[in-house]
């Protein structure tokens, strides 16, 4: 009864102070989850949320509280995940909640840092993720339609949505039961795939959103990109921009679950990335058109670890340029830029939730949104829209210079705080520091020697028995069931002694055709070419002269997978595998081998060994090696090694190797494959101003798209350390090194007009610069200082023609053997009265150590 009247109280509370928008009584409990078309409504308030998605697979436990705590800091007041059913459910009902797979232990560290979190159960989430999260058992249960109102899949995803569900439950971690949950979603971006399957996908879309209601979680559901979405499920926007977005009901709020602020890379593609000036315009467009609840994907890509990535041929790294990198740093100046515009959205935030906007005109491509209430709040966006030019607008009765494609944000309706396109936030320089691998004694003294190098040679074509022997080809997917990505084919056939290629050198060709996604093709022992697809195309064509001799000839091709479909209609039933091999330059004409008979191996023998696991490959016959064979294909190598010092992020360097999987201690740091970028199409300096898309901003042409690969510090041990190589085509080991991910330089520069605060208070402030090192270093080393006209960028700075020649001196007063330091451009600090008339700037470069 005292929750009724309370709800009651409410709703005639915002009606009378704000007119009445619609509030939905989600439910009866006090501190249950609601909305109306302005916002979430927790525990009765208004929120305006800024949350960081998170994916607790493609980090570890040990970075957990790090990640949580830096999003924290950069200003998000939410978590996100997604619950990824194929590694909780590995077969039907065996389920495992552990190591980096732990989701009780990643919520209640989220509850713990007294942060919110969004639940995207799916379970389907798409995400780059191998099979888009579904397993890959479901596939082959009989009957099975993924996606659709299908009995056989609808069963399997109600009973994982509902164990998820009751596991959350069970630790109290809905916000209806004082937990940190707010808000669940059930399926993903289904809306683009919804028609492909005809009334049995529209059927599905209701019984999806029914089962997620049955749950009684307390909170609300949400659809992403599911226009049909039905009501109370809430319908949100992924996209790049989501200020034009529109939800499908009055009553509901605006929510953008996907904000991509970089993008995914692929093997043997170019290295995407989103400049931090258009990402915090875009966030500041949708608060500026309505927006309440707003989630970067990702905020912290993290790591495909193992064989998780999907795709197919998505990278080991899922770096995404996002605010946090791969290895848990801050990324400057993205993270610092959008650490204060968040800060900036919540100075708004009450005028926001509680009043509507009016829109006013001021030019072609100029507009002001503005937040103005009876109590006195207000506060307004003025946005540029015109990518070429600057503008100089009047708003209320005072003139503001708005750079090309930017918002500047005024919490008072009249000072600056916050410009999109000026970005004041240091920026780093981050190079990977290499270690030769190094072993140590097991003696007191742990004096360091060589690495004992072991090795272990796959041999060409079938080990032990055939699986099986059959006339064609078979779907290598549907083969191996993902078990591995490998799976042999071998053949044989004779070679008359009179083929004239035999005398006169010439060699025969091989073409092979297949679905996807590479290939290694072996004569007669011999590794004579390989060939793959790529990330926008699977299937590929191999064409290849070829060493044959006089009578019989064995060809062994070992195909191979690249992490499987993650999204698309009917993606499930994508195949992959060889589906030609013809052989031509014989005297006889073509030779077709497509459907003579094959012989199928599944996995390498090393795999069945277990080779990477410690334990079990101590019963395997290593042999020890001086020095490891260099380019030698189908190898496993084996050596103790200790880790690298100190405690900076390392990365395991594969840039003289081939392809291949790579272990630490048992742990699959995933797979490795140094594979060239094309040579065009990238850019030295990329264009904030105008509408992004992944190829506007690429870098790398022409090296390769991966070279180094994450290993968590959590899976070193002291000493005694087992690095496991597989490597498929032939590399240097030798050459394999480990890498500190270090900050080597601090840059940061500020003109004087830049939008400056210290406080909420609004009171107006001096433009400053700060600078910051990481943990446990300080500012050792000045080696730029400028006030005055500065020119260049990071690293290349230059003194211009207007220069106060105490800047260095000032600099290393403030803020040497500081952890960090704020430079204000004031009198007291530098000349200002140098150069009349000139908009002075301050640009610094520094070293941490």
């Amino acid at each position: 009864m005292a929750s009724s009247v309370c709800t009651l109280f409410l709703f005639f509370f915002f009606c009378c102070c704000f007119g009445c928008l619609y509030i939905l009584p989600f439910a009866e409990a006090a501190n249950n989850v609601t909305y109306d078309s302005r916002s979430l409504i927790i525990d009765g308030q208004r929120k305006l949320l800024i949350s960081a998605a998170i994916h607790y697979p493609r980090s570890v436990p040990a970075m957990w509280p790090g990640l949580v705590k830096t999003a924290k800091e950069g200003g998000a007041n939410v978590i996100e995940t997604y619950v990824f059913w194929n590694g909780h459910e590995p077969s039907p009902g065996n389920y495992y909640f552990g190591g980096r797979y732990d989701l009780p232990k990643f919520v209640k560290i989220v509850q713990d840092a007294g942060m919110l979190l969004i639940l995207r159960i799916g379970p389907f989430v798409a995400a780059e993720w191998n099979f888009g999260g579904i397993p890959v058992w479901l596939h082959y249960v009989p009957g099975t339609v993924f996606r659709t109102d299908n009995e056989p899949f609808k069963h399997y995803m109600q009973n994982f949505t509902t164990l998820i569900v009751n596991m959350m439950k069970k630790d109290k971690f809905f916000a209806s039961q004082g937990g940190p949950i707010i808000l669940s979603q059930v399926e993903n971006e289904y809306g683009y795939y919804e028609a492909a399957y005809g009334e049995g996908g529209k059927s599905y879309t209701q019984w999806a959103a029914k089962i997620a209601l049955s749950q009684n979680t307390g909170v609300p559901w949400i659809m992403c990109q599911q226009w049909d979405a039905p009501d109370p499920v809430i319908n949100t926007c992924n996209s790049f921009y989501c200020d034009d977005f529109k939800p499908s009901y009055p009553t509901m709020p605006k929510i953008w679950t996907e904000n991509w602020p970089g993008w995914f890379k692929t093997f043997g593609g170019r290295d995407p990335h989103r400049p931090p000036e258009d990402v915090a315009y875009a966030v500041a467009r949708f608060f500026q058109k309505g927006g309440s609840v707003h989630n970067y994907y990702m905020y912290h890509g993290g790591t495909n670890f193992g064989r998780t990535s999907g795709g197919p041929f998505i990278t080991t790294s899922y770096d995404y340029d996002a605010p946090i990198d791969e290895y848990g740093l801050p990324r400057f100046p993205k993270w610092g830029h959008l650490k204060e515009l968040h800060q900036a959205i919540k100075l708004c935030e009450r005028a926001l939730l509680n009043n509507k906007p009016t829109l006013v005109n001021l030019g072609p491509k100029q507009e002001a949104d503005v937040y103005e209430g009876q109590s006195g709040t207000c506060a307004a966006f003025i946005a540029n829209l015109d990518d070429k030019n600057e503008k100089t607008v009047q708003f209320r009765n005072v003139s503001y210079t708005l750079p090309a494609w930017s918002v500047s944000i005024l919490p008072d309706c009249k000072n600056v705080v916050f410009n999109t396109a000026k970005v004041g936030s240091q920026t780093s320089t981050i190079e990977m520091v290499p270690e030769v691998l190094k072993s140590s004694m097991t003696s007191p003294n742990k004096d360091i020697k060589a690495l004992n190098w072991e090795i272990f040679v796959e041999k060409v074509g079938i080990w032990g028995e055939a699986d099986f022997t059959i006339n064609g080809f078979v779907d290598h997917i549907n083969t191996t069931k993902d078990t591995t990505d490998y799976l042999w084919h071998t053949t044989s056939f004779f070679v008359d002694e009179n083929e004239e290629f035999l005398k006169q050198g010439n060699k025969p060709t091989l073409h092979i055709e297949s679905k996807g996604h590479a290939l290694h093709a072996f004569v007669n022992g011999i590794l004579q070419a390989s060939a793959s697809g790529n990330g926008t195309v699977s299937p590929f064509k191999l064409k290849s002269p070829i060493s044959l001799k006089a009578g019989k000839n064995d060809i062994a091709i070992l195909s191979m997978t690249v992490g499987l479909q993650n999204a698309g209609s009917f993606y499930e039933w994508v195949g992959a595998g060889l589906t030609s091999l013809k052989l031509e330059g014989l005297k006889n004409g073509t030779m077709d081998l497509s459907n003579t008979t094959w012989s199928y191996k599944i996995g390498l023998k090393g795999e069945h060994l277990n080779l990477y696991d410690a334990g079990a490959s101590k019963n395997v016959n290593w042999t020890t090696v001086s020095e490891p064979p260099k380019n030698q294909p189908l190898t496993w190598y084996k050596a103790v090694v200790d880790a690298p010092p100190g405690d900076e992020p390392v990365a395991l360097d594969m840039i003289h190797m081939g392809k291949g999987l790579a272990w630490l201690n048992g742990e699959q740091i995933g797979r490795y494959w140094p594979r060239k970028a094309p040579t065009d199409k990238c850019v030295k300096t990329c264009d904030y101003r105008g509408k992004f898309n992944p190829d506007k901003c690429n870098t790398g042409c022409g090296e390769p798209s991966q070279r180094w690969y994450h290993v968590p510090r959590s899976w070193f041990k002291p000493s005694g350390n087992i690095l496991v190589i597989f490597e498929e085509k032939g590399g240097d080991p030798t050459q394999i090194r480990f890498s500190r991910r270090k900050l080597s330089t601090l840059c940061a520069h500020v003109a004087e007009d830049h939008p400056s605060f210290v406080t909420n208070s609004l009171q107006k402030s001096k433009a400053s610069l700060k600078l910051k090192c990481p943990m446990n270093t300080q500012i050792s080393f000045f080696k730029f200082a400028s006030y005055g006209t500065p020119t260049g960028r990071c690293q290349s700075y230059a003194v211009g023609d207007c220069h106060d020649p105490n800047s260095t001196s000032v600099v290393k007063k403030l803020c040497l053997n500081k952890n960090e330091c704020i430079l204000e451009l004031s009198k007291e600090n530098f000349k200002t009265e140098l150069c009349p008339g000139v908009m002075k700037r301050l640009a610094v470069e520094v070293t941490c150590s």
